[in-house]
C-alpha cells in the first residue's frame, strides 16, 4: 500500500520522531509506513488522518498505486 505520510510529514517540518510523539507510536512505526513495511493499524490509520486533517483514502492508497 503506497502512502502520502512522508510528503505530509516533511510539509509540514516534522521529523519521522515528531511525529511519533504526536501520534503516539515509535519513530521505527512512523519510517515502516513510509517506506511501505507496515500497513497501519485502523486506529492508526484514523490517528495519522484526523492530524493530517485529511480523510484516510487521501492518505492511503489500498491499490498501490501513487499516492496524491
Amino acid at each position: 500500500m503506497n502512502n502520502d505520510v512522508r510528503a505530509r510529514r516533511e510539509d509540514r517540518g516534522l521529523s519521522q520522531a515528531g511525529l511519533a510523539e504526536e501520534v503516539g507510536v515509535t519513530r521505527q512505526t512512523i519510517n515502516s509506513i513510509e517506506r511501505g513495511r507496515y500497513d497501519p493499524s485502523l486506529e492508526l490509520a484514523f490517528t495519522l488522518a484526523a492530524f493530517f486533517e485529511c480523510r484516510i483514502e487521501d492518505l492511503f492508497d489500498p491499490d498501490g498505486d501513487d499516492a496524491t
